[in-house]
C-alpha cells in the first residue's frame, strides 16, 4: 500500500454505499418480539469453493428461552505463527439450532483483507449473522483454515444478554457505519466489549493476546472462561473441528457432527 493509499484512507468517511464482496453484502437486522428473536439477513451459503457458492440470505427466528450456550470460535490465519486470527461466537438454542455472529472487516468486491490496510480506515465494520455450516464450513473446509470450536462457561442468562448486546450493536451499525481497525476495533476487541457490557467480571481491555487473537484461547482458558477439562493443549486437540467438518459439510446436522468426540 503506497503513500497515496494511506492518505486516501485517512480522509475517507465510513459508508455502507459501496459495492461489497457478495458474502458481506447484507447487514443483518435483529428484532425482539417477546421471547422471539427475529433475524433478517442470515447468511446460508452452500460453498462450492472458497469463492463460489449457492444459496443466499434468509429470515430466521430463535426462541430466546431456548438459548443454552455460547461457543467461541478461533481461526488462526497461519499454521506457522498463531498470532493473527479471526474469532467469532456461535449461540446454541436447544440441542441443534445455532446462530453464528462474525464481526469482520467489510471488503469491497475484489478487495483482499490486509492487516496494514486495516490500520488506515480501509475497511468498514460488519456483523455477519450466519448458519454454522456456512460460516464455520467455509473456513474449515474450503479455506482450509484451522478452526477451534470451544464451549464457554456462560450461563443462559449471560448468553441472552451477550446476544442482545451484539444484536443492538449490529442494528446501530446499520444507521451509523464504523471503520474496522486491525488492533482497536476488530473481531476480538468487539467481543470483549460486548462481554464487558453484560458480565459482572470484566475482561482485560488490553493484553498482548488481544493484539494477537490467535492466542485468545490461552487467555480465555487461564480466566476459566472455556468449559473444558485438563490442559489447553488437550482442549485444542479435542475442539479442533476441521476433520469432522470435512466429513459433515453436506449433512443437515453439521453443527452436531462437528461437536462429536
Amino acid at each position: 500500500m503506497g503513500r497515496h493509499g494511506l492518505i486516501s484512507g485517512l480522509i475517507r468517511s465510513p459508508s455502507h454505499d459501496r459495492i461489497w464482496a457478495p458474502e458481506q453484502s447484507v447487514l443483518p437486522v435483529f428484532r425482539v418480539e417477546g421471547e422471539r428473536l427475529l433475524v433478517s439477513g442470515v447468511r446460508n451459503f452452500r460453498w462450492l469453493t472458497a469463492e463460489r457458492f449457492e444459496g443466499g440470505w434468509e429470515d430466521r427466528s430463535y426462541e430466546l428461552s431456548d438459548l443454552e450456550r455460547v461457543w467461541f470460535v478461533l481461526t488462526p490465519f497461519s499454521t506457522h505463527w498463531r498470532g493473527p486470527a479471526h474469532t467469532l461466537l456461535s449461540f446454541q438454542f436447544g440441542e441443534s439450532d445455532f446462530l453464528s455472529i462474525s464481526i469482520e472487516a467489510r471488503r469491497e468486491r475484489g478487495e483482499q483483507y490486509g492487516m496494514l490496510k486495516g490500520l488506515f480506515r480501509h475497511f468498514e465494520l460488519i456483523y455477519v449473522a450466519g448458519d454454522e455450516r456456512d460460516v464455520i464450513g467455509l473456513r474449515a473446509v474450503y479455506r482450509s483454515d484451522q478452526v477451534y470450536l470451544y464451549p464457554t462457561r456462560v450461563s443462559p442468562d449471560g448468553a441472552r444478554a451477550l446476544l442482545l448486546s451484539m444484536a443492538e450493536s449490529a442494528n446501530r451499525l446499520r444507521e451509523i457505519p464504523e471503520f474496522y481497525n486491525t488492533f482497536t476495533n476488530n473481531c476480538l476487541t468487539r467481543i470483549v466489549r460486548h462481554v464487558n457490557a453484560v458480565a459482572p467480571r470484566r475482561l482485560p481491555r488490553w493484553s498482548p493476546r488481544l493484539m494477537m487473537p490467535g492466542f485468545s484461547d490461552t487467555l480465555a482458558w487461564r480466566l476459566g472462561l472455556l468449559d473444558v477439562e485438563g490442559s489447553l493443549e488437550a482442549a485444542r486437540k479435542r475442539w479442533f473441528v476441521n476433520d469432522r467438518a470435512r466429513l459433515a459439510i453436506d449433512e443437515p446436522d453439521f453443527s452436531l457432527r462437528i461437536r462429536e468426540p
